[in-house]
């Protein structure tokens, strides 16, 4: 049950190239999680402010993983 849960919560995870700047990650966060994909963007700006290793290797991480 529970696996299945997380599966479908997962499939919702896709690059969104269509509304997306460099890849599509932040956009395509935004759409699985019903925000607008501003929002994502300046998250990940703001985060990058203080890890910015951490931030590039989540976005890289995240394009490589989610399927577009």
């Amino acid at each position: 049950m529970m696996a299945k849960k997380l599966a479908r919560r997962l499939s919702a995870w896709r690059l969104d190239k269509a509304n997306g700047w460099v890849a599509g990650v932040c956009a395509g966060l935004a759409a699985a999680w019903r925000l607008d994909p501003a929002l994502v963007r300046v998250a990940f700006v703001v985060a990058a402010l203080f890890a910015p290793t951490l931030v590039i290797a989540v976005y890289l991480i995240a394009w490589v993983v989610l399927d577009g």
